[in-house]
């Protein structure tokens, strides 16, 4: 067995590089969460002051309104949600909730480095010894990271923003586990001593999944990028009767960007037939477009003119399924297969996984934004996942085998 024969003699440079990879895991692991949790918070506390100096030079409210706002800003994209005035925002702004999972990924990366001279090696692991660094660090991440949003939240929380804590408590328990402690598998390492004991068609159909996921996002925020500008005029309207200053019209585009990856997940259920609605009683879709009175917002100048669809919008939903082959075929590039099975397979496995992965992520896409009308706001996050896994799945199990053909054809060839 490997794991008993004698370790070989080690170098200086080798030791010190040691105990680089063995600092102390519970002191290293917590700290990074509460790092992880600060880095984020820090930078909106900062926007939340300059915003406020922007906007009025100050002339209103104290500097500690700037911070709560900054706090409040932070926690929502946990999904805290805030009240304003009695009206409830629960809308998630999953820009700035991508921003949290980023530092979550590096700092988690980094401690995961820190700490990967911590338990087994590959061949003890490899032998059947159990290694709980990784869940260790990780349950100790996600404990600094959670104590620093319950910490948040009972400072910025008031009674007249009423905060979710439980519900900011949970979204911070599920980004720092999921996020930062892939970061730490990744970063000890332990995460490729895993995957390699994976078969290879599940890792061919992950990464399946993942090109299509990542294709059909740009294809959605495409699509909103073009009815954004075809309507600019509408965008430049809705800013101009705002009467915002440089100042105001700087911050607001902002508070546009933390929203733009729910109005790309808005796109890509649009594109899939199901739709969206912006309003009770609302529909927009390829098939009919019913509105109501909007908000001046700017990304809303992107919405289709209310009323009967032009014909060629019907065509839209063959999108999805054109996706789903590209990314089977991106994947099996990278993974090629001569069996007709493993092709179909990992082809339809990376669809109906894609298609599912887009429907959670337009669940959380929704959300009310203000009282009456616009309490819901929010795709139809069910249909449109039914839609993706059949049209990813059919996409990728066509394009699979397509692939699988003209890889035995190119192998026959040589």
């Amino acid at each position: 067995m490997t794991s008993l024969l004698p370790p070989p003699a080690r170098t200086s440079d080798q030791v010190s590089a040691d105990l680089r990879h063995r600092r102390p895991l519970v002191v290293v692991a917590t700290l990074g969460g509460i790092a992880a949790a600060a880095a984020t918070l820090v930078v909106c506390l900062a926007v939340g002051v300059i915003g406020w100096f922007l906007t009025d030079a100050g002339a209103h409210g104290a500097p500690r309104d700037a911070l709560r706002a900054g706090a409040v800003a932070w926690l929502m994209a946990h999904g805290s949600g805030v009240h304003v005035q009695g009206s409830a925002i629960t809308l998630v702004p999953l820009g700035l909730t991508l921003v949290v999972g980023w530092a979550l990924w590096r700092v988690g990366n980094r401690v995961g480095d820190s700490i990967s001279g911590h338990g087994p090696d590959a061949d003890r692991i490899a032998d059947g010894e159990r290694d709980w660094t990784v869940p260790l660090a990780t349950l100790l991440f996600t404990l600094g990271y959670v104590v620093t949003t319950l910490v948040t939240a009972s400072v910025a929380g008031s009674a007249a923003t009423a905060l979710d804590v439980p519900r900011a408590t949970f979204w911070a328990i599920l980004l720092s586990a999921l996020v930062g402690g892939t970061g730490i598998a990744v970063g000890s390492g332990r995460a490729s001593i895993a995957l390699a004991w994976l078969p290879p068609t599940i890792r061919a159909a992950a990464a399946g999944a993942r090109a299509t996921l990542l294709a059909w996002l740009t294809v959605s925020l495409l699509v909103l990028l073009i009815s954004l500008a075809v309507d600019w005029s509408t965008a430049a309207n809705v800013m101009s009767q705002l009467h915002t200053d440089a100042g105001a019209s700087t911050l607001y585009t902002l508070l546009t960007a933390t929203v733009l990856p729910n109005a790309t997940l808005f796109s890509g259920s649009y594109l899939l037939g199901p739709g969206f609605t912006v309003g009770v009683g609302t529909l927009v879709s390829p098939g009919a477009v019913v509105l109501g009175p909007m908000p001046m917002f700017p990304l809303l100048a992107a919405l289709p003119d209310a009323g009967s669809t032009p014909a060629w919008t019907s065509w839209l939903v063959l999108l999805a399924p054109l996706t789903g082959a590209v990314g089977a075929i991106r994947a099996q590039r990278r993974h090629p297969t001569t069996r007709w099975d493993e092709g179909a397979i990992r082809g339809l496995a990376g669809g109906v996984c894609a298609g599912v992965a887009f429907g959670i992520l337009a669940g959380l896409a929704g959300g009310a934004v203000g009282p009456g009308r616009m309490a819901d706001v929010a795709p139809y996050a069910l249909d449109a996942c039914v839609r993706a896994v059949l049209a990813f799945g059919v996409g990728g199990l066509l394009a699979g085998l397509a692939t699988t053909w003209w890889q035995r054809r190119s192998l026959q060839r040589d």
